[in-house]
């Protein structure tokens, strides 16, 4: 089973972009989604063998993924259509 520790942005970045030790990581962008107010972050890694970027979701459980949580699908159709 994965600890909260696994699921961190630092053990994201690493499993994610794997940098080399001599590789530059950089959070490029942060803040909050639009349409639900989950917060991201973008990381860029640059070597030698060019520049990566992936955005890092976190999730309501503190965990950061690749992917960003579920949306609650009833309020974005409220929101959609003006309810």
């Amino acid at each position: 089973m994965k600890t909260m520790r696994d699921m961190s942005l630092r053990c994201q970045v690493e499993k994610w972009l794997a940098p080399a030790p001599a590789a530059t990581v950089h959070v490029t962008d942060f803040g909050r989604t639009r349409w639900s107010g989950t917060r991201y972050a973008c990381v860029e890694t640059s070597s030698w063998g060019g520049t990566r970027a992936l955005f890092f979701f976190r999730h309501h459980d503190g965990t950061w993924w690749v992917f960003p949580p579920a949306a609650n699908s009833r309020k974005l159709t409220a929101e959609r259509i003006g309810v």
